[in-house]
């Protein structure tokens, strides 16, 4: 029933986080895993379990990224193989296309401080509200508020014309 309610939102979120359809798909599998295994720590907030599904995702992201680095670095002592040129279904090119304007989109996300990509992710991307986060993060709405809008203001300076416009 949990990952019924709630697997939409958790995939979302981690396509949101990771740019990859394909990461998002493990960390929403890993998410619902750990939902299970953690079950008498999940903290719910009026009843709902979904900002604490999305910081778990959150914390499943960064695991990726890690594992990624270290999966890179060993790729990068690999001699260099060749693909085969092949047909690219259309479905295909739209994920890529998707992947590729989210990496734009995360390299400028990278560049705010921790907190405010948490903010950015979880009430900004994901719609959860900010009484919500401020549950699941321990601190004051007033200060996710304040973390939400230190993150727009500099998102409008750094994100390029071209990632503005692909976006509207």
């Amino acid at each position: 029933m949990l990952f019924d309610r709630y697997s939409r939102a958790v995939y979302n979120h981690a396509f949101r986080l990771s740019g990859s359809w394909s990461t998002a798909e493990d960390v929403t599998q890993a998410t619902f895993l750990v939902a299970w295994r953690r079950r008498a720590d999940a903290r719910l907030v009026e009843g709902s379990a979904l900002p604490w599904l999305l910081v778990v995702a959150t914390n499943a992201v960064r695991s990726e990224w890690r594992s990624t680095r270290r999966w890179l670095a060993l790729l990068r002592r690999l001699p260099t193989a060749r693909h085969a040129d092949g047909d690219l279904a259309d479905e295909v090119a739209e994920r890529l296309d998707d992947e590729r304007r989210m990496t734009e989109l995360l390299s400028v996300v990278r560049r705010l401080s921790p907190a405010e990509r948490e903010a950015v992710a979880l009430c900004l991307w994901s719609g959860v509200s900010y009484s919500d986060a401020a549950t699941v993060w321990g601190i004051s709405e007033a200060a996710v508020r304040s973390r939400v809008s230190r993150a727009r203001s500099r998102l409008v300076r750094l994100v390029p014309e071209e990632i503005q416009e692909g976006t509207r």
